[in-house]
């Protein structure tokens, strides 16, 4: 095996490389690159070879301020783990110190847990993390609208509900709070916390129901467009629902399903008809395809028993 520098002859088999990597993994939210002619133009190409036969590429580019950028480095896949990813970078870091580089930089997927091993062992360690986030979300973001939120505990005793209040809200980092009922069975808490901070809100609601020995649910309007709650029985959270499961950016598909109502549990624990639950407490991509979220949380609260759901 050798590694040379490309040349413009090797360039339709660079572009082929190019595009079946492409095929294998991309997994960027956006489209891949134009794989034309004229791509590799100013770049550092090594090409890998086996008795003449092409069988792996690095490409990459040098940048004046002492570092190197590594794009792409491919193998074709019956010849991986001999060692040509190595050559292939080996020699890259070579021809960027002699031009001046001191440091190699590369990017990897985070779900490419395969590749991320294999930098680690060549010595790679991470530095930074590339996130992205559409436009249009960061934008439905930056209209936001008001989030209002109360916490529910399934009991008539409200003093027993001031004192956890009053125990646990500062230990949150909240202040005041307003505790109201019984109303239908359930004593209501509201305060700046529970509107403000989704985590603050339902870890409340989990002191509350351990403390308490209770049922508690947690239900609020975010960002004016998505509803939310979580329902807690002896501290330990048995359900929680978003209707918008990724409005606040993507989720692996287990926690998308896992924001779904659960019908049977929501029934067990507040009296809930399950059908008629399923049909309201529904999930959709975009806020846009359900109810407005101050009707929608209305709705679930009504079947819930949950009087003044949301007014913090």
């Amino acid at each position: 095996m050798s590694v040379r520098e490309a040349t413009a002859a090797d360039e339709p088999t660079l572009l082929a490389f190019t595009k079946t990597i492409f095929e294998e993994n991309w997994d960027r939210p956006w489209p891949p690159p134009e794989i034309a002619p004229g791509l590799f133009d100013g770049k550092l190409v090594l090409l890998a070879e086996d008795e003449g036969e092409a069988i792996g590429y690095a490409f990459g580019e040098i940048a004046p301020n002492g570092y190197a950028h590594v794009n792409i480095v491919y193998v074709v896949p019956e010849r991986r783990r001999e060692g040509v990813t190595k050559a292939l970078l080996a020699d890259f870091a070579v021809r960027a110190r002699d031009a001046g580089a001191e440091h190699l930089t590369l990017d990897v997927a985070t779900g490419n847990e395969v590749g991320q091993e294999v930098w680690r062992r060549l010595g790679f360690t991470e530095w930074a993390r590339r996130l992205t986030v559409p436009i249009a979300r960061l934008e439905q973001r930056a209209e936001a609208g008001e989030s209002c939120a109360s916490v529910h505990v399934q009991s008539d005793d409200r003093a027993g509900v001031e004192a956890g209040v009053a125990k646990y809200l500062p230990r949150l980092g909240g202040s005041g709070g307003r505790v109201e009922g019984p109303r239908n069975g359930w004593v209501a808490v509201y305060a700046e916390l529970i509107d403000s901070d989704r985590r603050g809100r339902e870890r409340l609601a989990s002191e509350l129901s351990n403390a308490t020995a209770a049922v508690v649910c947690a239900i609020g309007v975010e960002d004016g467009a998505v509803v939310r709650y979580a329902l807690f029985e002896r501290g330990s959270i048995v359900d929680e629902y978003q209707s918008v499961p990724e409005f606040f950016g993507p989720l692996p598909p287990g926690d998308v399903v896992a924001l779904g109502a659960n019908p049977t549990v929501v029934s067990r624990l507040t009296g809930a008809e399950p059908a008629r639950f399923r049909a309201v407490a529904r999930t959709a991509g975009s806020p846009d395809q359900l109810p407005p979220a101050a009707e929608l949380l209305r709705q679930i609260a009504e079947l819930m028993g949950l009087e003044g759901a949301g007014r913090g």
